[in-house]
């Protein structure tokens, strides 16, 4: 295998170690705290509106939080390395496992919207830091433009029989299944120890740093 070649399997791999990451933070998000999906905005910011309109101050507050803990999160991934000069590829997760820790800690009765907000933060920096791979832009923390993706190159291929569409289809077919993998990790972690059921999330971040690092050791050695 050529290093561009290793490179790319490399990167690939990577991918689809958090997009398993990012269906654990979902699972476990819907499954302990009330079927809430912490991974995006999308619901969040629509039952901000539906708060303000129904003049639930404190409500709005909790989702205005949640809004300023994403928005945040996505920032720094662009921040830290201009400012500080850090890598955000690797930052990610160790940023994510600081927030398992703090998931497990959190009382199973506090506010839903606020016992999220770690994964909220989580999942923003590592939606921003990696955007996909293989020259394919593909999200790791939810489904839906992955199902589209998928359908869409499968369509394609049904209408030329062009194969390679299939080349797509297959990354975006097993950027789903990982990302499921995940769901289905969170469902018996959280099943058999509960709220702290998010440490069970680490020993999967470990391998996504060790991916990250082997990634940017096969870059480099590409470039060399």
């Amino acid at each position: 295998m050529d290093r561009l070649s290793r490179q790319r399997h490399i990167d690939i791999y990577r991918h689809l170690a958090f997009a398993s990451v990012g269906g654990f933070f979902a699972g476990y998000a819907v499954l302990c705290r009330m079927g809430v999906l912490a991974n995006a905005q999308t619901m969040n910011l629509v039952e901000l509106m539906i708060s303000a309109l129904t003049g639930n101050g404190a409500n709005v507050l909790y989702h205005l939080g949640s809004l300023l803990v994403y928005v945040v999160g996505t920032m720094l991934t662009v921040l830290l390395p201009r400012v500080l000069h850090w890598d955000a590829r690797r930052l990610c997760p160790l940023i994510a496992g600081l927030m398992a820790i703090l998931l497990a800690g959190l009382p199973e009765d506090m506010n839903v919207i606020v016992s999220l907000y770690p994964i909220f933060f989580a999942m923003s920096f590592q939606w921003s830091a990696f955007t996909g791979a293989d020259g394919y832009t593909s999200s790791t923390i939810f489904s839906t433009n992955n199902t589209k993706q998928t359908s869409l190159a499968l369509a394609e291929y049904l209408c030329d029989g062009d194969r390679t569409h299939l080349r797509k289809v297959r990354f975006y077919f097993f950027t789903l299944v990982c990302f499921h993998l995940g769901v289905t990790i969170s469902f018996f972690a959280t099943k058999w120890l509960g709220i702290p059921a998010s440490l069970l999330v680490l020993p999967q971040l470990i391998w996504c740093y060790v991916l990250v690092l082997c990634e940017d050791r096969a870059s480099a050695c590409a470039i060399a």
